[in-house]
């Protein structure tokens, strides 16, 4: 795919080269499209998917990246309808005022989305729940999925909601640098773990070493919280991201497995 088709797409060019070979879901059978979400201090922005005419679907949240809200997490959010479920992406770094799929280099990046408050994120979440709710969603049904900075995300709000169900973090990270917004690290948190979390690594990610994980195992286990891990072997950080080069079919396949009988276990998905 080339630079310009991938803009015009909605994937951002952060990451790096876009691959050529996506997959697009369809909205075949869902109705799909985007919305806005009353939050503290304005309107925000989510995309959102779920069966057409489906009475009472399980809420499933999507958690981001630090890239915006592209293409390919649109994407997971219709394969989350598709599986039954009424799926929202919010675009909680909105009130940056700049579209994040827009920006090409990490170092413009990280500032902006380092600078969101873990406070003020797990509300935004919040609001997205009551909105889906509003909108026929079952949240007593409620689960989280999530990827990189995403991933991280499902791992604060399983410590923060009660009327979460079930969490999925695809390879979050774990142990935080220095940052007076974000008070706990997922690590620091595992005490206050209310929801069970499946957690999927990919054993070669320069990022988040096998040791983080390890010990992540290790507080919620002497903290007696549910939680499973599986860790991929040779797979890098992203490998379930197919826009880019990062991607790992088997890996991403088997995950996506993994998410869905981990979701049907504490019964978000029927």
């Amino acid at each position: 795919m080339t630079a310009s088709a991938a803009t015009a797409a909605g994937y951002t060019l952060a990451a790096g080269p876009v691959r050529a070979d996506v997959i697009k879901t369809d909205t075949e059978g869902l109705d799909a499209g985007d919305a806005t979400v009353k939050v503290a201090d304005g309107e925000m922005p989510v995309y959102f998917a779920r069966p057409k005419g489906a009475a009472n679907p399980p809420v499933i949240l999507v958690a981001m990246e630090i890239f915006g809200l592209h293409e390919y997490i649109k994407d997971v959010t219709r394969r989350l309808a598709k599986l039954g479920a009424f799926a929202v992406a919010p675009d909680y770094y909105f009130r940056k005022g700049v579209d994040l799929t827009k920006i090409t280099e990490i170092p413009q990046l990280m500032p902006l989305v380092n600078s969101k408050p873990d406070a003020e994120l797990l509300s935004d979440l919040d609001s997205t729940a009551a909105w889906a709710k509003s909108q026929g969603g079952d949240t007593a049904r409620l689960g989280i999925i999530g990827f990189c900075r995403g991933g991280r995300t499902v791992w604060e709000y399983a410590a923060h909601s009660s009327a979460l169900k079930a969490g999925v973090a695809f390879y979050g990270s774990l142990v935080d640098p220095a940052n007076p917004v974000w008070p706990k690290s997922p690590t620091q948190l595992a005490p206050e773990m209310k929801a069970p979390v499946l957690g999927l690594y990919g054993e070669a990610d320069q990022g988040i070493p096998l040791t983080q994980v390890e010990a992540m195992k290790t507080a919620l286990a002497a903290a007696n919280k549910p939680a499973e891990f599986k860790i991929y072997p040779g797979a890098p950080h992203g490998f379930h991201a197919d826009y880019r080069p990062s991607y790992r079919k088997e890996a991403a396949d088997d995950a996506w497995n993994q998410m869905q009988a981990w979701f049907r276990k504490y019964k978000v998905l029927g």
